[in-house]
């Protein structure tokens, strides 16, 4: 992608040398050469890397400059490595080790290749959404780890009451629409009863549960040779497959993808979904990005909060075609 408006990133030659020596030393073979993987919505130190031998590894990392959420986030994602590739089989690269020295602490793994979307072409995202399914299915009604949080303790998290409190009863969210801003309170004042019922209602969703990603969108994921392979775990959880897929769906559509429906559509023709499930999960979407879409920028992070005003967007308009709503033609002000 281009590297205009991305996060700041430091060129390989930048990571402390006991760092690099380190790389070598864990995966068997110095590094001849390593390629800064740009995107994303972070400014992790990333890089696709080739080894003397030949093989090629993946290298992501946090150190004494990255955030608490950050840090915590890349401890946690090893954990799911290291006690998860049972459940994740193909579905993830292969774990190659973890690496630790000063204040930088590096994940190791499988190079699963150059971004595959955007663009989200029809085809393409079929065969995503299929597969997506597949991974969902192989997990179905398991038996998973104890210690991967559950709906009742994850979605409750986020709710629309949260948001009222926190946004001046939706008056921050609605002032995103600009001149329409009295139009966008207007709509979403009458539709918060809605969509927090289904919101609040989605952690009690009956299963069968299954194991979820929780964050897939195009910057975490690969699709190679028929395989596609998920990456960025540290969000991984339990619960109904429609939340990992409406949180796919929706941001297929934002960069330019087909619509949500049609991806839902795709999914369904290899595991069928709950629309009562599906619903929930759209609302709690919708709850999840009105939280964040009005704050303030992350410092080192600019172009998130303009993803997530779209993705706000995105999820509002679909959210309205599901349950009748009227349509909100103001959401076409954020961006």
């Amino acid at each position: 992608m281009s590297r205009t408006g991305v996060e700041d990133k430091p060129p390989w030659h930048q990571v402390p040398q006991e760092v690099r020596l380190g790389v070598g030393e864990a995966l068997g073979s110095g590094v001849v050469r390593a390629a800064r993987v740009w995107g994303g919505y972070s400014p992790t130190p990333t890089f696709r890397l080739r080894l003397a031998d030949g093989r090629r590894a993946f290298f992501k990392a946090v150190n004494g400059s990255s955030n608490e959420f950050a840090a915590r986030a890349h401890v946690r994602e090893e954990r799911v490595y290291r006690e998860l590739g049972a459940w994740m089989g193909p579905w993830s690269p292969r774990f190659l080790g973890a690496l630790h020295r000063g204040e930088w602490h590096a994940l190791l793994l499988e190079d699963v290749g150059p971004k595959s979307v955007p663009p989200w072409t029809p085809a393409l995202t079929r065969r995503v959404a299929h597969t997506y399914a597949e991974f969902h299915a192989a997990t179905l009604g398991r038996d998973l780890p104890a210690w991967l949080a559950r709906p009742a303790d994850s979605l409750p998290r986020v709710s629309w009451t949260a948001v009222v409190a926190a946004s001046d009863d939706l008056r921050e969210v609605a002032a995103l629409a600009g001149a329409r801003r009295a139009e966008a309170h207007e709509w979403l004042a009458a539709a918060l009863p809605l969509l927090s019922r289904l919101a609040d209602a989605a952690a009690a969703h009956p299963g069968p549960y299954a194991l979820l990603h929780g964050d897939t969108r195009s910057d975490n994921l690969r699709y190679v040779g028929g395989r596609l392979v998920l990456f960025d775990w540290p969000f991984a959880e339990v619960g109904r497959p429609e939340l990992d897929l409406a949180a796919l769906a929706q941001s297929v559509t934002v960069e330019g993808g087909p619509p949500p429906e049609q991806v839902v559509a795709w999914y369904a023709a290899r595991l069928p979904i709950d629309n009562g499930a599906l619903d929930g999960a759209i609302a709690w979407l919708a709850a999840f990005f009105a939280g964040l879409a009005w704050c303030d920028d992350i410092p080192g992070l600019p172009r998130l909060r303009p993803f997530q005003r779209r993705q706000l967007a995105t999820v509002l308009a679909w959210a309205a075609r599901r349950l009748a709503l009227p349509a909100p033609s103001w959401v076409s002000e954020l961006s």
